[in-house]
């Protein structure tokens, strides 16, 4: 007997590890939230959480990208901005004449890149800064600079609130406990400025979000609640983000930061109607200014009443601060809508906003834009400066010096740990990461993939020993014929939007396919004319049109800001600025079926790019063929900008042309919001 049972247990336990091998593959809306839940209690949601800096390593062409960077405008600025000049800068001393914003701007984004590159001479070089903040604290806990915002009573908190997340991120790095401190001190002395004077002034009021999210992230870390009436304090004397149907202002980078705000502080809270209001600040932007493909809107400096057109333009600024919002939405709420967004963002528009070396960038990057010159194109563009289409290391102090947090803050969010000890695959590109996992296992996932130029997602998992954890693949809302395949075969997941969840023992070398088939779809944009852009997947396609690059002197006054300013023992000749100009016609009408389709498109598969980087109309590994009509009406407006799109009435030409598309993100000159070429628009033949 006592044989038979044992081998009836040796048959049981087969049998079960042979289930708990099978993955169990479901499709979820969002991942767990344990009774945990994914803050520190009280607070609320928090259905995702970023990994610390450095521990998801970018592969392919996004760790090119960030490669790049670190030789271009944001990893050599420190020598080159007169702003970030060590002499007198008010960030090293008690003492200074310069140094606002565009130190912590800058550091954020260029600590994020040292530490996940590990490049030691960066690193030391960011040291310098952070050990500058921690060891000239004041002794009431302000750190950082001093400063009044319009009234001598005012403190002006803005430029400290960037500094906050950059020292989060040398936390993350480095464990220095004197971050925990100083932000405690710090923290505690904001709760001690009057509310008539605390975030009052120009930038502060409406981006008291920032130091919001730093005192949720503290208060994770050390359990601190004194400092928690400090975000319904921050709420409470900031600008109202929760306006019904409106918005409490238009400047196009602070509501790309001020949107979210609602949301920071439902965490608080916990009232689901600010976690709505978020989510209706985000479509109020977008249904008025934001009918043009890419993911950003139409606000130029400022949206107006009237420019709407895809002419406008976004902020450098605003695409990156945009992004980052998207990445706090998504370990918020769990809600693959944010994943989305962030993809369409990063995919589209912020790659054409810089050169493809990273030196030079764009103040403003628009859906439509035909040329990228430096003149005054005041009053097409809300801004009478000079160079707000130029692509220059000076395009602008802030964008200059924010723009290097985009990739960065992206590579960091690719994979997240979700509340029941897995993680989640949010945003793709290649990339291994390492995280610990339920039952604090460490473990390596590496992702094999060159999407979104491809359609395969391979992923395999390394581990010392088997482990049991949830692994969450967010299927993208586009990608309504997703497969994945754990190891038992393929399966269908066609819940796009949604998250395939696979539960499995897993063991070293296990692999997962997620394939994510890719067909043209197009979007109409009604309330501009309506207008078609055509997509690919996660990617929008723009008119290919051939440049004619200028190369000009940076220091010239006739294409540069004059708030942008060199250190002294700069070679001006290594930082050339640019001027595009279109080298072939551009003002085409697409042809389109009755369901607004392309007629005849074709999807051309090119080689790879040796260097790894596809974003440039010479390495781009797709190209595409579509129809059209010339518009010889449409051209450049008084002020030699771009003009607005033509209407049905504008008479279209009688021959078809053949024209060819690219993704967007390629083209630095780009037609991406088509007037369709109706046949009854057609120029009338001399017989008729």
């Amino acid at each position: 007997m006592k044989t038979i049972r044992l081998l009836g247990l040796c048959a049981f336990s087969l049998i079960s590890l042979a289930i708990l091998a099978q993955p169990q593959v479901s499709i979820v809306e969002r991942p767990a939230m344990t009774e945990a839940g994914g803050y520190r209690a009280p607070l609320h949601g928090g259905y995702l959480k970023k990994l610390p800096v450095g521990q998801v390593q970018p592969r392919g062409w996004l760790r090119e990208m960030l490669n790049r960077q670190r030789k271009g405008l944001n990893g050599q600025l420190g020598t080159v901005s007169a702003w970030l000049d060590k002499h007198n800068n008010q960030w090293l001393s008690d003492q200074g004449d310069h140094g606002w914003e565009e130190v912590p701007y800058w550091l954020r984004g260029y600590s994020s890149l040292a530490y996940i590159l590990g490049d030691e001479e960066m690193m030391d070089e960011a040291k310098i800064w952070f050990e500058a903040v921690l060891t000239h604290l004041k002794a009431n806990g302000e750190l950082g600079p001093s400063g009044t915002d319009g009234d001598p009573n005012t403190p002006d908190l803005w430029a400290k609130m960037p500094m906050l997340w950059a020292l989060q991120t040398y936390y993350e790095h480095s464990g220095d406990e004197r971050v925990l401190t100083a932000m405690t001190n710090y923290f505690m002395w904001e709760l001690t400025i009057p509310d008539d004077h605390f975030l009052k002034g120009l930038w502060q009021a409406k981006r008291g979000s920032d130091n919001e999210w730093s005192v949720v992230w503290l208060y994770n870390h050390t359990g601190n609640a004194y400092i928690l009436p400090l975000i319904d304090k921050l709420h409470r004397c900031g600008v109202d983000w929760t306006m019904k149907d409106d918005l409490p202002n238009w400047h196009g980078v602070n509501v790309a930061q001020g949107f979210r705000e609602p949301a920071t502080y439902y965490i608080y809270n916990g009232s689901e109607q600010m976690l709505q209001a978020a989510y209706d600040n985000h479509r109020t932007m977008r249904q008025r200014y934001g009918q043009v493909p890419g993911g950003m809107y139409g606000a130029d400096e400022n949206a107006r009443q009237g420019y709407t057109d895809p002419r406008q333009g976004a902020e450098t600024c605003a695409v990156v601060e945009q992004m980052a919002s998207d990445e706090m939405m998504m370990g918020i709420t769990g809600d693959p809508f944010w994943a989305d967004h962030c993809e369409l963002v990063a995919f589209n528009t912020l790659p054409a906003a810089l050169t493809s070396d990273m030196r030079a960038l764009r103040y403003i990057t628009a859906p439509n834009m035909a040329i990228s010159d430096g003149k005054n194109h005041a009053p097409s563009i809300d801004n009478s400066l000079r160079g707000m289409l130029s692509m220059s290391p000076f395009s602008s102090r802030c964008c200059q010096h924010n723009h290097g947090m985009g990739w960065p803050y992206f590579a960091e969010h690719l994979v997240m740990a979700t509340n029941d000890g897995g993680l989640c695959t949010m945003l793709y590109a290649a990339n291994e990461t390492t995280a610990q996992v339920a039952d604090g296992q460490t473990i390596r996932l590496t992702v094999d993939t060159n999407y979104p130029f491809e359609e395969e997602i391979r992923m395999t998992v390394h581990t010392d020993r088997a482990v049991s954890f949830p692994l969450y693949l967010r299927i993208p809302r586009w990608a309504d014929q997703a497969t994945v395949n754990a190891g038992a075969g393929p399966v269908a997941a066609r819940n796009a939007g949604q998250y395939v969840k696979i539960e499995k023992n897993w063991a070293d070398g296990d692999q997962i396919v997620l394939t994510l088939p890719m067909s043209i779809s197009t979007d109409v944009w009604a309330q501009n004319k309506g207008s078609i852009s055509v997509n690919y997947g996660p990617l929008t396609l723009s008119l290919r049109i051939d440049e004619r690059l200028t190369q000009r002197d940076s220091s010239d006054p006739e294409i540069v800001q004059d708030d942008s300013h060199w250190q002294e023992s700069v070679d001006k000749s290594l930082w050339p600025a640019y001027e595009l100009f279109a080298g072939s016609p551009w003002n085409y009408a697409l042809r389109v079926d009755g369901q607004n389709q392309p007629i005849d498109i074709t999807v051309s598969h090119k080689p790879w790019p040796a260097d790894d980087y596809p974003f440039t109309l010479e390495s781009v590994p797709l190209e595409f063929t579509a129809k059209g009509r010339k518009v010889p009406s449409w051209g450049f407006d008084q002020t030699g900008m771009t003009d607005v799109l033509p209407t049905r009435f504008a008479p279209r030409a009688n021959e078809e042309e053949t024209i060819r598309l690219v993704p967007m993100g390629a083209a630095r000159l780009r037609i991406t919001a088509f007037p369709s070429a109706d046949i009854s628009s057609r120029i009338p033949d001399c017989e008729e």
